[in-house]
């Protein structure tokens, strides 16, 4: 099962080369998204949501709805083919949707362990923990997504990291 992460910036290019059979792409409200050729509204789920962890005014945090489309989204990629998850620098929104879909996809799979895998793929990876903290109640998951993705521990932030190098969370199922 992989799971491509990538910055906006390399969105494209990736969707061409490695014909995911799924595209996520989570972006600020009103921000245009990637026409990728191909990618229809069943293959392609865009996001509209600020890249915040508590509500503030003036912008948009995720919700459960926005959650549960996200869910349901992952929950009809059949794993043969790749999916592709991207945000503006594909350091937080990104990486906590990849880690959703790993535990989705795996839901024997301890959290911790799928938690680890992510921070091996991707040491910038900064999972946005109210992204994290919803989908691990709509999983029923006890707050052991949570309580995982802090033992991996911040990694950089978008002001000091730019942008993410693109990488590959790779998490069979049942292994």
């Amino acid at each position: 099962m992989s799971i491509i992460v990538c910055p906006l910036s390399r969105a494209p290019q990736i969707a061409r080369e490695r014909s995911p059979s799924h595209v996520v792409s989570l972006l600020d409200p009103g921000s245009a998204f990637p026409v990728l050729p191909g990618y229809g509204e069943d293959r392609h789920l865009r996001i509209g949501v600020h890249d915040i962890e508590s509500d503030e005014a003036g912008f948009d945090a995720v919700c459960n709805n926005r959650i549960r489309a996200i869910l349901d989204f992952v929950a009809v990629w059949e794993r043969e083919a790749p999916i592709l998850i991207h945000c503006y620098a594909g350091i937080s929104r990104s990486t906590a949707t990849a880690y959703i879909a790993a535990c989705a996809h795996n839901p024997n799979r301890h959290e911790e362990e799928l938690a680890y895998a992510l921070r091996t793929a991707s040491a910038t990876a900064s999972p946005n923990r109210r992204f994290v903290a919803m989908a691990d109640a709509e999983l029923g998951r006890g707050g052991r997504m949570s309580a995982a993705i802090e033992a991996i521990g911040r990694g950089g932030n978008w002001y000091e990291t730019g942008e993410a190098a693109p990488f590959v969370l790779d998490v069979r199922q049942g292994a």
